[in-house]
């Protein structure tokens, strides 16, 4: 099979997802570094992908127009749907593209992708950025790196901002709080972080910045307003764009978050990172941890109490505030 020279990778859901997928992009850039490895992904999630020095381009699904005529124009040679998408599928059919490669969990890939993956991501043990090295079996690469080798393939790098710059004061270490999820995960409740900071308040220098959309910040503003209240808590909700964001994260000392996007930016820049998780298949740190040099998680030693909803899961509550605060002051003193 001739090497391809351009390969696009379509990933058009959500922050999380898009970041566990850069691995693919760097390992690609590897094996293949003649070639140009783009990206497709969601207007907002782009920002922060095109600070990847393994991807040669970053293109959004609002910018690329009609699917039909982006494919005909660029012309790759390989399109890799790790999120799919049956009207980007049908579209790359319709061009030409000689490698189209998709799960074969989708049936409409059977009659759209060339190239079919069969794995099942619900019932596999792997984790979320593993999996996506499945889908280059089809193309004749059988290599799944373990997952202390995918820092290094991440390529990711935090920008410099002034304006975040100056939220910084000197002699003090600062920490993220990322409450929500926008309901992409288990969270851990707004009292905890209230008490986390409350508990952390004791100790000058260290700060918190609390970040999140602005929607979150009304929703912790009307369900928390003691923690948006604390001396050495800064509110930053709906202030920074996702370039913002990922500044602060690269200029901050750690983040604590539940499973969502920002927490995985957070560990592929390098900043000291803690996960807080239910012990609960498929939301576990086994499939959605974050994967980077200084990433931690925490996670519920008992089983599942088969808790339904995900504002009151016991499994995360168990997280107690004093765990996450002995993390946070540990980071403070190295």
């Amino acid at each position: 099979m001739r090497p391809p020279d351009r390969i696009l990778i379509c990933r058009t859901d959500n922050i999380g997802d898009v970041v566990l997928t850069l691995p693919l992009a760097g390992y690609l850039k590897s094996r293949f570094p003649q070639a140009r490895i783009d990206l497709l992904c969601r207007a907002y999630v782009a920002p922060a992908m095109r600070h990847s020095r393994f991807l040669d381009r970053v293109i959004t699904i609002e910018e690329a127009g009609e699917p039909a005529d982006f494919f005909e124009q660029e012309r790759y040679d390989a399109v890799i749907f790790a999120f799919p998408d049956r009207r980007l599928a049908k579209a790359a059919k319709r061009a030409r593209v000689p490698q189209r490669v998709g799960t074969s969990h989708r049936l409409y890939h059977w009659f759209t992708c060339n190239r079919l993956a069969h794995f099942s991501r619900v019932k596999s043990n792997l984790h979320e950025a593993q999996l996506n090295f499945l889908l280059l079996k089809p193309l004749g690469i059988e290599h799944v790196p373990q997952l202390d080798e995918m820092p290094a393939l991440y390529g990711l790098e935090a920008p410099r901002r002034p304006a975040v710059d100056a939220l910084l004061q000197a002699g003090t270490r600062h920490f993220i709080l990322h409450p929500k999820s926008n309901g992409s995960g288990r969270e851990w409740p707004l009292d905890h972080f209230t008490a986390l900071a409350r508990e952390l308040s004791t100790d000058p220098q260290i700060r918190l910045f609390v970040t999140g959309s602005a929607a979150e910040g009304s929703l912790i503003a009307q369900q928390a307003p003691d923690l948006l209240a604390l001396p050495n808590v800064e509110n930053v909700c709906g202030k920074l764009d996702l370039d913002g964001l990922l500044a602060l994260i690269g200029a901050c000392d750690g983040l604590v978050a539940s499973s969502t996007g920002p927490l995985h930016l957070s560990a592929a820049v390098g900043t000291r990172t803690l996960g807080l998780f239910p012990p609960i298949k498929p939301l576990d740190p086994g499939r959605w941890g974050p994967l980077g040099t200084r990433a931690e998680v925490l996670c519920a030693d008992q089983p599942c109490a088969g808790c339904k909803d995900t504002a009151t899961c016991t499994c995360m509550a168990s997280i107690t505030p004093q765990q996450v605060a002995a993390r946070l002051r540990a980071w403070a003193r190295n």
